[in-house]
């Protein structure tokens, strides 16, 4: 099934790609599932707010302290 946007829920293979990881590195990050019937599937949301939580390279601690 092609989408023109990526669903709410996402199996692991999906989800991997809409991150840009591997499935194994997807699977040790420890990010939340849901489950439906037997499926376990990632919810988008929480893959952005994995992804908004990483930091910019170069960037500097909100404390201004260096690293």
């Amino acid at each position: 099934m092609a989408h023109d946007f990526p669903p709410r829920l996402m199996p692991a293979p999906t989800a991997a790609r809409y991150i840009g990881v591997s499935e194994s590195t997807l699977r040790n990050l420890g990010l939340p599932k849901r489950e439906i019937g037997s499926k376990r599937v990632y919810d988008k949301r929480d893959l952005d707010a994995y992804a908004d939580q990483l930091p910019y390279t170069g960037a500097k601690p909100e404390n201004g302290n260096e690293w």
